[in-house]
């Protein structure tokens, strides 16, 4: 070899070794920027609700802002490692919509399950409110089209989405549910995620199904549906993810009792998820079902829920519901069906401290393995 040739493969050399790091850092960069992209159009609360002249709040009821639920730490039974990319992050509030719908193009169908989930990742705590489908509330932008802006909480969710297409933002069904629900309780979601059923049973399947106990055995048989597959003994029982739909969705039972057969399931899903053997698929489960549901989450932002969730006690996963003597059953005349409608009545002044509280961690209060749980609260262990 020549000393040109020898200079001029050196300088190539030195040019390549140069180029790699390059390209490293660029497809470091760029997935990285992949990892932060939501997957669906983020919320927007472009200025705080304009209450109606009429309204007047409670002493102590909080007005609607635009701040972040501040952060508030609690005793645990499993301090925070300063070593887990999931401990050391602000405190998330979440909508979580289950849909009656069947298609995975989510055009329509209503919420049959409202939850908003507090993530606090510092304390190593999950809070888990559940919402009334039923609420008789007030739904912004929908009067041009409905005629009126009054109907239950779970068609918020409808009426949101391209089916209706009743509101044009591009967050859709949940966009338009999270400003039902900032408008009527003052409630400020970071994100959402809805997710359909045939999704749910998809999931569960993928896991190889739920295990759950029933205390007492659950008879969702009616007058038109005689079905045994509505019937669920007591004790302990291996569910699919049909069986475990079914389950959450039995209605001829109390609401409360049917939130608490949901919180079950969310439970038992959550264990399952935990097994070493399950961790291992998150990334593909993820990957799966990430064009067939409607979130505004990120994948970095996934990856540091699921690592939340496989590291901390399941008795740190809280599920609370508002206090049960807060709603009354009623009838109401609804326009739409023109007819009367079941409703749940309440005072919404009330709902909204509870839902201050809730944001700011001091509801439910954390309670010691050796303390009574508030009434209407239960945890996953």
């Amino acid at each position: 070899m020549t000393r040109p040739q020898k200079i001029t493969l050196g300088i190539l050399s030195a040019f390549a070794c140069g180029l790699i790091p390059a390209i490293l850092y660029l497809a470091a960069q760029t997935y990285l920027g992949w990892t932060r992209q939501p997957l669906g159009p983020a919320l927007d609360y472009p200025t705080p609700w304009q209450l109606p002249p009429t309204w007047t709040a409670s002493p102590g009821a909080s007005q609607p802002t635009l701040t972040l639920a501040p952060t508030l730490s609690f005793a645990t039974e499993t301090p925070a490692s300063p070593f887990l990319p999931c401990t050391n992050l602000p405190t998330l509030t979440i909508l979580a919509i289950g849909t009656d719908a069947r298609s995975d193009e989510y055009k329509y169908g209503r919420a049959d399950m409202i939850r908003v989930a507090r993530v606090d990742f510092r304390a190593q705590r999950v809070t888990v409110l559940s919402f009334p489908r039923d609420l008789w509330v007030k739904i912004p932008e929908v009067r041009d089209d409905l005629g009126t802006d009054r109907q239950k909480l779970n068609t918020a969710y409808t009426y949101g989405n391209p089916g209706l297409h009743f509101w044009d933002h591009p967050s859709q069904g949940p966009g338009l549910l999270a400003l039902t629900l900032d408008l009527n309780f003052g409630l400020q979601a970071d994100h959402y995620i809805a997710v359909n059923m045939n999704v749910f049973v998809d999931v569960v399947d993928a896991l190889g199904g739920l295990n759950i106990t029933l205390p007492d055995g659950v008879d969702g048989r009616t007058s038109y549906d005689r079905s045994q597959r509505l019937v669920f003994p007591a004790g302990a029982q291996h569910l699919t993810g049909e069986q475990a739909l079914t389950l959450a969705r039995i209605r001829n039972i109390s609401t409360f009792q049917r939130s608490s057969h949901q919180n079950q399931v969310m439970c038992a899903l959550q264990k399952e998820i935990e097994q070493p053997e399950t961790i291992l698929k998150i990334p593909a489960i993820i990957s799966s079902f990430q064009d067939n549901i409607q979130t505004d989450l990120t994948p970095e932002r996934i990856s540091q829920l699921a690592c939340l969730g496989t590291t901390m006690p399941r008795s740190n996963i809280q599920f609370v519901s508002f206090p049960r003597e807060l709603f009354k059953n009623d009838m109401v005349y609804d326009p739409i069906v023109k007819q009367d409608v079941f409703i749940w009545e309440s005072d919404f002044d009330r709902l909204r401290e509870y839902v201050s509280q809730f944001e700011a961690g001091t509801w439910p209060v954390a309670s010691s393995p050796f303390s009574t749980p508030e009434p209407g609260t239960s945890s996953c262990e």
